[in-house]
């Protein structure tokens, strides 16, 4: 039970975004990586880092180590796109964020770097799971500026944190109880950046199919302006 939709949106000609998962018996694993906008590569990063996290998984996992695999495949990831950039002049500077969800039999994680969100989901509440690293997120958390001055900060898209970038990357991993949400949605910040949580949860997840609703939130984050790639992905929340 999955939708999935990416779409370049009205203004960019590239599309950086990329999402992939897979699912089997054991475990789900869900990628959404938004290659950095204005740096070389983008669509190499984000691709390169969602495909090695997933490939880590599926040759590591281990029932026993599920706990802490995730964050070790995010760092795997990371050196993925590191070592490419430093070894190939075409590549130099390229780095995407990334937001990766694991559901096991016994755990549920959500980790991210960067500002691409995941969101959990529970009847008629919406709750943001992952926090921004982004200069407008630490000028929130001091109080330098309001919620509503973040809304249209002229600095929103700076990132203080992204894979690729560093030999080795600052994760934030958060455990989520289970059951705690019905369903989870991820997304690049070209969905948030031009649509509400009040308007996703108008979207009524329980009388459609999800293919249908990410295309539908994909639709109208490209009529609110769509100034960036635009990335959606909706899952349960159960093995």
């Amino acid at each position: 039970m999955i939708g999935i939709k990416s779409d370049v949106g009205n203004l960019r000609n590239l599309n950086e975004d990329y999402a992939e998962f897979y699912e089997n018996e054991e475990f789900k694993i869900y990628v959404v990586a938004d290659g950095m906008g204005g740096h070389n590569a983008g669509e190499v990063a984000s691709k390169t880092a969602s495909k090695s996290l997933i490939k880590y998984i599926k040759d590591n996992f281990k029932d026993e180590n599920s706990r802490n695999i995730l964050e070790k495949a995010i760092q795997h990831a990371n050196s993925k796109v590191y070592n490419l950039a430093h070894c190939n002049e075409t590549y130099n500077g390229m780095g995407t964020t990334l937001v990766a969800c694991l559901i096991t039999k016994n755990i549920t994680q959500v980790a991210n770097v960067g500002d691409s969100s995941c969101f959990g989901i529970k009847s008629k509440e919406i709750t943001k799971i992952t926090k921004d690293h982004s200069l407008v997120q630490e000028l929130l958390d001091c109080g330098s500026i309001s919620k509503e001055q973040a809304i249209n900060h002229p600095q929103k898209n700076v990132i203080t944190r992204a894979i690729g970038t560093e030999e080795v990357v600052n994760i934030d991993l958060f455990s989520i109880e289970k059951n705690k949400f019905d369903y989870f949605l991820m997304c690049s910040d070209g969905l948030t950046n031009e649509i509400g949580l009040e308007e996703i949860l108008s979207f009524k997840l329980e009388e459609k199919e999800l293919q249908d609703i990410c295309e539908e939130l994909v639709n109208l984050a490209k009529f609110k302006g769509g100034r960036d790639n635009i990335t959606v992905m909706l899952f349960g929340g159960e093995v």
